[in-house]
């Protein structure tokens, strides 16, 4: 599938690590999609992690203000968090070697995003956008080969919990694409679980392909920085209760004094200023 949609252009750097981890994948995990499955959902958390540190940095250090974009990709993380969950609760983590070379892959992923991230944003966007339309592929093929034994076959738990769960605030965050309504996928079956994941995953690319041609210079995948309210917006947001109100033409009443007593202090140190002229003109003649 990776050679029949059309390839990502990617840097020279990129390339060679998304080369070297896929290849690493095909040979350690042949023929164990579950275990693969696991290993590529540990490892897909990172980029998350990854983006939220730097743009924590920044903030901290006064560079960058954006809670919105750090908010979507908390909500990304979570996500592959839950993928993670199902693919261990069908024993995706039970040898010592998988859970080895995961989480030490983890790691070792996480930092060359870092340094991805701070060479080029786009790098680390574009690796990550590699890593998700790999994972579309990835569980695209097992869906499609395995179909009618999943449609016989039952949910795990987690996987009800999160996709028919009652609080879809995160779930819904991490969607940037554009809808005309909210995602609400079925939960009945094996089937709709790895459907719903491969879906999920395809949100993930929109988002990191989003993020890449922002840098660039394109629209964001959601709005950036903050105080975005227009004057007429905020009045009627903090107007809508009583109290809000009452604050509102409280503070503008302390405003219009405010104002009205610069006016006379100013007013009288210039009736001070004139006549401290005039006297001082009459004793030079």
């Amino acid at each position: 599938r990776e050679l029949a949609r059309p390839e990502v252009p990617t840097p020279v750097p990129v390339k060679i690590a998304y080369d070297v981890l896929c290849w690493f994948i095909d040979v350690v995990f042949e023929d164990r999609p579950v275990q693969r499955f696991w290993f590529l959902e540990t490892v897909a958390r990172m980029p998350y992690f990854a983006y939220t540190s730097v743009l924590h940095l920044y903030e901290t250090l006064g560079w960058w203000r954006s809670p919105e974009l750090r908010a979507v990709h908390n909500a990304q993380e979570d996500n592959e968090l839950h993928h993670l969950l199902i693919m261990e609760s069908l024993g995706g983590d039970q040898r010592w070697l998988d859970r080895f070379f995961a989480q030490h892959g983890a790691v070792l992923y996480y930092w060359i995003l870092i340094a991805f991230f701070l060479i080029d944003p786009r790098w680390s966007y574009n690796f990550s956008r590699l890593i998700e339309a790999h994972a579309v592929d990835t569980y695209g093929e097992f869906v499609d080969a395995n179909r009618e034994l999943l449609k016989k076959l039952p949910p795990p738990p987690v996987a009800v919990e999160y996709y028919l769960a009652d609080d879809f605030y995160l779930f819904d965050k991490f969607q940037t694409a554009p809808r005309t309504e909210l995602r609400r996928p079925p939960c009945a079956t094996m089937f709709d679980v790895f459907s719903n994941i491969c879906d999920d995953e395809k949100q993930h690319v929109h988002t990191m392909n989003a993020c890449e041609e922002w840098v660039a210079g394109g629209k964001p995948a959601v709005p950036v920085g903050f105080n975005r309210l227009e004057k007429d917006q905020y009045e009627r947001l903090i107007s809508a209760s009583p109290e809000g109100r009452a604050a509102w033409e409280a503070w503008g009443r302390e405003i219009s004094d405010a104002g009205r007593a610069a006016g006379k202090l100013l007013g009288s140190r210039e009736l001070e200023g004139a006549v401290g002229a005039g006297s001082r003109d009459e004793a030079s003649h």
